[in-house]
């Protein structure tokens, strides 16, 4: 890890990830931690992570809660278990005391106030369980044979020329669509 990295980190009041796992949190293979993520640095030992979690941006993984600090003196704080195979959409946040499990989608901008079972998909605030993982999928199986299919050309990692660009847009038009 660059010095520069960690420096710019902390200017943002930030940690990186190396960082925390120097102070303690435990993560596994295929971690992928987007824009803005915030892994409470404070009690970062009380958070594990397994293998193939991407957490989206924004997400905040919380192992205090400092709501009881004012009326009784403490603030409350708990372990955060995240299983295997998990993603976490975009400015969720999880509260501690929770525990994840493994094959587990958790919806942009759900509340995770409690634990969440394997092979499931949860969304809202407080987060609830809708359907299986395997249910989603095939959902989304089903949707995608009538629905426009991209290859990576289409993305910016592969410099997506502006006429492709506005060929998806207009393609993509009252309905959702897949990339690879």
């Amino acid at each position: 890890m660059s010095i520069l990295k960690e420096w710019i980190y902390r200017l943002r009041g930030e940690y990186t990830t190396e960082k925390l796992i120097s102070m303690g949190m435990k993560v596994g293979k295929n971690f992928g931690r987007l824009n803005g993520v915030i892994l409470d640095p404070s009690h970062c030992w009380l958070i594990e992570i397994g293998d193939d979690v991407t957490l989206a941006p924004r997400v905040h993984i919380l192992c205090h809660d400092a709501s009881t600090k004012a009326f009784m003196n403490f603030t409350k704080v708990g372990n955060v278990t995240i299983g295997n195979r998990v993603f976490i959409g975009a400015e969720s946040v999880v509260l501690p005391g929770v525990t994840i499990g493994d094959d587990v989608v958790i919806g942009a901008n759900s509340t995770v106030t409690q634990d969440i079972p394997t092979n499931s998909v949860a969304v809202g605030s407080p987060a609830r369980v809708i359907c299986t993982l395997e249910e989603y999928i095939q959902k989304e199986k089903e949707r995608m044979k009538s629905a426009p299919v991209y290859d990576e050309s289409y993305t910016l990692r592969k410099d997506i020329p502006m006429e492709l660009r506005l060929k998806q847009k207009e393609e993509l038009d009252g309905k959702i669509g897949y990339i690879d």
